[in-house]
């Protein structure tokens, strides 16, 4: 977790971090054929993450950015990845482990954000750095971040 003072970059590069690490346990439990109650604790907790984040994106960042750059048609990919992503969650989370596609959604789901990061970190971080103030950006998003990990009962 980002450490007050924490700039947006930083915090988000943190939280792509920390989610492509959860994919990567998921899969180690796909390939050992773990219990179906270890899959679905991680994939829930996967499913939480990537909602608190693109939530914050959506709401503080990405107005942000979009407002200081002149790239709507790289913001408009970014939302409509999100609702992409949005999409598989909510599949993810009718499904239990055993149904049928649950490990392939799973892991098209870690692709897809894989893909979307490529594109934040290599496009519009770097555009941000340069028009918007990271520093007041990354509190705005931490205490966003933190409201609704208290929401949503991950601390």
């Amino acid at each position: 977790m980002a450490t007050r003072g924490t700039d947006a970059i930083t915090l988000l590069t943190e939280d792509h971090k920390a989610v492509k690490k959860l994919f990567k346990s998921y899969q180690s439990l796909v390939d050992g054929n773990a219990a179906d109650e270890d899959k679905q604790k991680l994939a829930s907790q996967i499913c939480r993450a990537l909602e608190v984040h693109s939530q914050i994106e959506e709401e503080i960042f990405y107005p942000a950015v979009r407002a200081a750059i002149d790239d709507d048609q790289l913001m408009d990919e970014a939302l409509v990845e999100h609702a992409s992503a949005k999409d598989l969650i909510d599949q993810i989370e009718a499904m239990a482990p055993g149904d049928e596609l649950y490990d392939a959604k799973v892991t098209v789901l870690g692709e897809y954000i894989n893909h979307h990061v490529d594109e934040e970190q290599g496009e519009m971080f770097p555009m941000a750095k340069k028009a918007v103030d990271v520093k007041s950006l990354g509190e705005a998003l931490e205490r966003r971040k933190m409201e609704l990990e208290r929401e949503r009962g991950a601390r």
